[in-house]
């Protein structure tokens, strides 16, 4: 029974080291590699290191695995300028773990 306890334990520990949340993006760093996000009134810097996985969910719910440059591009355009970008991210303490958004259909 200690056992089954200690194990439950480690696991919502565990559990608890990653947050995810819909954020806001309000601006990007390029140098810095330093996302700055809106979660409800606070503001909130995050880094995007090497470890970080990024996807894009298409309209059918379906996720594809996209590169930094993508998520640069769209981090960084008009749209996110005017703080209505939306994206999910998970955080380990001040890093991104995993940035996941919509993607967009291009025109033809």
């Amino acid at each position: 029974m200690r056992k089954l306890l200690m194990a439950l334990i480690a696991m919502f520990f565990m559990a608890g080291l990653v947050i995810a949340a819909e954020v806001i993006v309000v601006s990007y760093d390029k140098d810095k590699k330093e996302l700055k996000v809106k979660e409800g009134d606070a503001e909130k810097v995050y880094k995007v290191t090497d470890k970080t996985k990024f996807t894009i969910t298409d309209k059918d719910g379906n996720a594809k695995e996209a590169k930094y440059e993508n998520f640069e591009k769209r981090v960084t355009s008009k749209f996110a300028a005017s703080g209505k970008m939306k994206i999910d991210i998970k955080t380990d303490k001040e890093n991104i773990t995993e940035a996941k958004w919509k993607g967009v259909k291009g025109k033809k």
